[in-house]
């Protein structure tokens, strides 16, 4: 196991958890070194590591680019997946129950990796995405099939307010028969954010619902921000 990877198993995941079961989304602080953010960042034009590049204009997805990681995932972001995989997918467990939707998640990364390949899903949906000045990402969800994980991580690699301003992060949640409510965040480098990816439970007077969510990002107002997406399920594309 990475030491990055190790240091996290010493957080405080029950709490964590509760505050993920509450919110729909929990920031852990400092979970990266700043070498790691570094080493992360610098790899950007390391052509070897990706499989694809997207530029978001093109699709008119916002402003930026985002390249996805090929297999085999550098280790230290291996050991992230594996090690935060394990850690919520109790939480995961608990909102399918509360939904009874009937799906259940295995304790094991590697064995909700087999259930993706089963459905044609084989290829790493982790990416790094890089923003300039005026960049921006628009509302969505990360789903890639029909085999997907109900939670993903965003870890953050540049300090806002000193490497770039604006660029927030922003959630919306939907609940039935009400306007969206908007979640603005803007974490710190080396900071990890756990958050819903398509809908998580509310209680509600019959019971609970799903409160749809999605994400995206503000336009950046000055500087450069590089941001680590690591989504548990694996993609056909």
């Amino acid at each position: 196991m990475h030491p990055t990877a190790n240091a996290l198993l010493q957080r405080d995941w029950p709490l964590i958890a509760r505050q993920l079961q509450e919110n729909g989304y929990v920031i852990i602080p400092k979970a990266l070194t700043n070498t790691d953010s570094q080493t992360l960042s610098s790899a950007y034009h390391e052509s070897s590591f990706y499989r694809k590049t997207i530029v978001m204009a093109r699709y008119r997805f916002g402003l930026g680019e985002y390249k996805y990681f090929r297999y085999p995932l550098p280790p230290l972001l291996q050991s992230l997946r594996e090690t935060l995989y394990a850690q919520i997918a109790p939480v995961a467990n608990k909102w399918m129950e509360q939904l009874e939707t009937g799906i259940s998640y295995p304790a094991d990364h590697a064995a909700f990796l087999e259930r993706c390949r089963a459905n044609g899903q084989e290829l790493p949906a982790v990416l790094i995405l890089q923003y300039g000045t005026g960049g921006f990402n628009t509302l969505h969800q990360d789903l890639y099939g029909d085999v997907y994980f109900p939670i993903q991580a965003v870890l953050f690699l540049d300090e806002a307010g000193k490497d770039y301003t604006g660029g927030e992060f922003v959630l919306t949640e939907q609940v039935p028969r009400a306007q969206s409510k908007a979640i603005v965040l803007q974490p710190g480098k080396g900071d990890i954010l756990l958050f819903t990816t398509q809908f998580r439970p509310l209680k509600g007077s019959r019971g609970f619902y799903r409160a749809h969510m999605k994400h995206g990002v503000s336009a950046l107002r000055s500087g450069h921000r590089h941001t680590l997406g690591i989504i548990f399920h694996d993609a056909s594309t």
